[in-house]
Order: C-alpha cells, then sequence, then structure tokens
C-alpha cells in the first residue's frame, strides 16, 4: 500500500523532439518514494537528474507513463490545476537562490503567502517561523547583498517551506556554496526531513551531498542503474 505522500511513478518515458528528430531523456522509468524519504539522484551530466525532478514537480510533463504525488495523477491536471498543485505542496530550492535583491529576507519569504488567502497577520507569523527554523530570526530585515552565500540560501529554503508543503524538491542545492556552507545547508535539509517529516528529493553531483540522504538512486541516460542504501554522515564525513 503506497502512502498518501508517496511519488509513484510507472512506465515514465520523457522524451523532446526537435525538428524530426526524437530525443529521449527518461526511459520506461520505474519509481517508489515513500513519505517521508530523503532521495539523493546522482548521475553524469545529460542523465535526465533534472528532468527527472521536473516531472516530479510538476514543472514538466511526461510523454509516456504514470506519475502520481500524494495521490494526485499529475498527468491528469490542467495547466492551472498543476500551477495551483505545485503552490499548495511543492517547494522548490535551486543551486542560484533565486532571491530578488529590491526585497528584504522577510519579502521574499513572503512572496508565495502573497498568493494565498492568508491574513497579513498570518502572513508574518508564517515568515517568521519559516526564518527561525533555518536560522535566521533576527535577519528578516536584511537584504540579499547584506547576507553571505549560505544565508542567501538559507532565505531560499525558507521561501521553500513557508507555505508548509509536503515535498521538497533541491536541484543541486550546494552546488554554489564553499564547503562549510554547505554542509550547514545539509544539516538544515536533514533537520526538515528528520524533524519535520518532509519528503525530499535532491539531484546532485556530490557524493558528501548525496550521503546525508536515506536513498541514493543512480541514472544513467534516462534509467535508473542502482539503488543503494545510504549511511547517515555528519558533516565532518
Amino acid at each position: 500500500m503506497v502512502g498518501r505522500h508517496s511519488i509513484v511513478l510507472r512506465r515514465v518515458a520523457k522524451e523532446y523532439r526537435r525538428d524530426a528528430f526524437r530525443i529521449p531523456v527518461l526511459v520506461d522509468l520505474d519509481l517508489t518514494v515513500a513519505e517521508g524519504e530523503f532521495l539523493a539522484l546522482m548521475g553524469p551530466s545529460g542523465s535526465g537528474k533534472t528532468t527527472l525532478l521536473n516531472l516530479i514537480a510538476g514543472l514538466d510533463r511526461a510523454t509516456s507513463g504514470e506519475l502520481a504525488v500524494n495521490g494526485r495523477d499529475l498527468g491528469g491536471l490542467s495547466e492551472s490545476e498543476l500551477t495551483r498543485w505545485r503552490a499548495d505542496n511543492v517547494g522548490f530550492i535551486f543551486q542560484l537562490y533565486n532571491l530578488i535583491p529590491v526585497l528584504t529576507a522577510f519579502e521574499n519569504v513572503e512572496l508565495p503567502l502573497l498568493l494565498t488567502h492568508l491574513s497579513k497577520r498570518r502572513r508574518r507569523e508564517n515568515v517568521m517561523t519559516a526564518l527561525r527554523i533555518v536560522g535566521l530570526a533576527g535577519r528578516e530585515d536584511h537584504y540579499p547583498r547584506q547576507l553571505s552565500g549560505g544565508q542567501e540560501q538559507r532565505v531560499a529554503i525558507a521561501r521553500a517551506i513557508v507555505t508548509d508543503p509536503y515535498l521538497i524538491v533541491a536541484d543541486e542545492p550546494t552546488g554554489d556554496l564553499d564547503r562549510q556552507s554547505a554542509g550547514e545547508i545539509l544539516d538544515l535539509l536533514e533537520q526538515l526531513n528528520r524533524e519535520f517529516q518532509k519528503t525530499i528529493v535532491m539531484v546532485t553531483h556530490d557524493p558528501l551531498a548525496a550521503r546525508r540522504a536515506s536513498r541514493i538512486l543512480h541514472l544513467d541516460k534516462g534509467q535508473l542503474v542502482d539503488d543503494v542504501v545510504a549511511e547517515r554522515l555528519g558533516a565532518a564525513s
């Protein structure tokens, strides 16, 4: 029995068309991610990692196959329904922080809440809670230029969790950070997974980052090539 918050892919394929050519990216892929799992996706460039992440997050659509997240068949949703589903269910973390430089940390984190019906007071409570969770209480009035790279990524993570999504997708979240800052961000992702039971799917090229996950999957030429249960290692590993 698949859990309510599980991700299920059955014979999923993704291809792009260029003129008369078909370019396969994912090939008959089967995958199940359990509720509360922290999954790392690894593989060479062009292996399909980010494409798979985008399908799971509802940013792209499969060419064929079945893909369900939290019991919802994403292939059956209209574009407007898919947009609403993403806003309600998925938090996004990217290698580049994508913060708006003219907005404070508070205002950047608040952005997803402006699409909701929450009152201004509730929005403030949610933003301050998210900033506290990522260790930036007291920095809400700082602009991105006044923060370090690690702090900017923390703001981005706060923005990702402010709507309390059950699924967090992270694409190379430590790729632009030094080793110490990267370790702190990975500590935070582990905390979100362990203490808040967030399901996390992370794409990374970094073996040390991947080893923070509870499971590592390797993609090659659009197919899963193995499934390794990883030991959780400390930041010093």
